[in-house]
């Protein structure tokens, strides 16, 4: 016995086998497009209002305040809270999801998870609302501030098989949950859905009594209409509007209206819908915007109706890696109907009447820059990973990010040690500086462009049969034979990384164009660099199109160990 405990107590005393580390001194993105060149006059905003990944944005009003949220599906930490007071100027003030426990989401692709958040709020308790697709169903988390913290889920299981819920408070005290739900009996097509309603209780979270179809399929069943879904319910003038996004989320998306007496319908649909739509609209339209649909429409404390909605901005065809972005529009009523357009999103358009609100330090649209020095106590909230973390990788140490090299690789569907951030421009670069040196064959640091676990670029440094090398590889696809082998190097310059010394890499796209450059700084001033291109590649492999699901592209720091 005494033998086993002595050779436990030296097996305890033999360190772990260190792991190494990669060492990121800043990240800089930087991103202008042509719509950026339209003038805006006094009194203007520039449209989209939250540019790249930032789709389905559901907005709520408190007051003079409003609150967004929109959709970050298996990202970590989920869905973003912004704050405004004129509907143009976002900050964002925290995410919903932020604690590891809250929600699982598992080897899940990166297009499942947290799918279309409602943000509502009643009696100083905050609400959202929202489907954690493949990772527990429906559920609602409650906050007392915006910004957090916000509850673990309360799982609403009389939901069960459907997506987007959504609250509406009324006017006589009642309140009742809505939800795409398949209809009643079997489906007669593929998107066939309809949208139903239930009592809520918001002392207990939980729905009660009986269960009613609103809509069938959409606002003409005759026409098939698929994938009713986003519903909101809100008053006016006696009247209950229903608001639902119609024709699925690529082109032929839609936004219908339908209206009804009372709460639980019948509602009928407005004669002239859609109030929302881009697909009937030439493709060779100037600074084209399509896709649109997803709208919740709000008032503004004077009484202006407003709407966000999500589209987007291809840079050819149907082809963007930017992803669903959020845009800003105002509600005209006509005809007791509200209409929102069926022209071309305009890119600038008078602003809503209200104080404005200062510039964001985070600019979310527009051309902008925005330089990450690592230097503060916590990254900021924009920063996301794949996936739940389930160890510590990453820290922020001596004003630089530094990422523990672990095995997990981005094609893994796991949490590897990747941080990313939107690409909000389709054209755009990211530039960092990594010190990095790696052990053994297949230890990597890097920079990382990424649409999801199948299609990325990296560009780093990589240990390759024994030698310290400067590459770039790619995954195109579920199935590419030659992802992780690499498709080019800085040999063919007479370049090779140094040990110890910062490498200035960048990675920039123009639309399918991808740029890849290597830099050495210039004495000790890492903001001075001497840049030598590498290699240009076009692809749509970073596309929505071509890779599927419904993010967009992300740029970030990145390490992993040899198998």
């Amino acid at each position: 016995m005494k033998k086993l405990l002595a050779l436990f107590a030296l097996l305890l005393a033999v360190p772990a086998i260190a792991q190494p580390v990669a060492r990121f001194d800043w990240f800089d993105y930087q991103g202008a497009d042509a719509i950026d060149d339209v003038r805006l006059y006094p009194g203007e905003f520039r449209n989209p209002i939250l540019r790249g990944f930032y789709p389905d944005p559901s907005v709520t009003r408190v007051g003079n305040d409003f609150y967004l949220v929109t959709s970050t599906f298996s990202f970590f930490p989920g869905m973003p809270v912004f704050h405004s007071r004129d509907l143009v100027n976002w900050t964002q003030i925290g995410n919903a999801i932020d604690r590891p426990e809250q929600l699982d989401f598992k080897q899940l692709g990166l297009s499942r998870g947290v799918f279309a958040p409602t943000i509502q709020a009643k009696d100083g308790i905050f609400y959202i609302l929202n489907t954690c697709v493949d990772c527990g169903g429906n559920f609602v988390i409650t906050a007392k501030n915006p910004a957090g913290p916000w509850s673990d889920p309360v799982w609403l299981p009389a939901l069960e098989g459907g997506i987007d819920p959504s609250l509406f408070f009324d006017k006589n005290g009642r309140t009742w949950i809505l939800n795409n739900g398949a209809p009643e009996g079997k489906p007669e097509y593929d998107g066939h859905r309809a949208i139903w309603i239930q009592e809520f209780d918001l002392k207990t979270l939980k729905s009660f009594g009986p269960r009613t179809v609103l809509v069938n399929g959409g606002v003409d069943f005759s026409k098939k209409p698929i994938w009713i879904e986003g519903p909101h319910i809100f008053q006016k003038d006696g009247w209950y509007y229903l608001s639902c996004a119609e024709g699925g989320t690529a082109e032929g998306h839609s936004q219908v209206i339908l209206r009804s007496r009372s709460v639980t319908g019948p509602f009928l649909p407005n004669p002239n819908n859609p109030v929302l739509t881009q697909r009937d609209l030439p493709g060779d339209r100037a600074n084209r915007i399509t896709s649109a649909g997803h709208a919740q429409l709000v008032t503004t404390p004077d009484g202006k109706w407003w709407a966000t909605f999500l589209a987007v901005r291809p840079y050819a065809e149907d082809f963007y890696s930017t992803g669903r972005e959020t845009f800003l529009m105002p509600v005209e009523w006509v005809n007791g109907w509200p209409f929102i357009t069926r022209e071309p999103i305009p890119v600038a358009l008078p602003r809503p009447k209200l104080p404005r609100t200062a510039r964001p330090a985070v600019p979310t649209s527009g051309a902008f820059a925005v330089r990450d020095e690592f230097d503060g106590a916590k990254l900021p909230p924009y920063w996301m990973m794949m996936r739940n973390p389930r160890e510590q990788w990453f820290a922020l140490k001596d004003s630089a990010l530094e990422l523990t090299a672990r095995k997990q690789g981005l094609g893994d569907n796991a949490n590897p040690s990747f941080l990313a951030r939107r690409q909000q421009h389709m054209n755009a670069s990211a530039t960092t500086s990594v010190r990095f040196t790696p052990e053994k064959d297949g230890d990597r640091a890097g920079l990382v462009v990424l649409q999801n676990d199948d299609y990325w670029f990296f560009f780093g440094i990589k240990q390759v049969a024994g030698k310290r090398q400067l590459v770039i590889e790619r995954r195109n696809g579920p199935k590419d034979p030659a992802a992780g082998v690499p498709i080019a190097t800085a040999e063919a310059l007479g370049y090779a990384p140094v040990p110890g010394t910062a490498v200035a890499l960048r990675i920039s796209v123009r639309g399918d164009l991808y740029r890849f450059d290597v830099g050495v700084p210039l004495g000790d001033n890492q903001d001075l660099v001497a840049w030598t291109p590498l290699t240009m590649l076009r692809t749509d492999g970073l596309t929505t199109r071509t890779a599927g699901g419904f993010v967009g592209s992300v740029f970030g720091p990145f390490a992993a160990t040899g198998e």
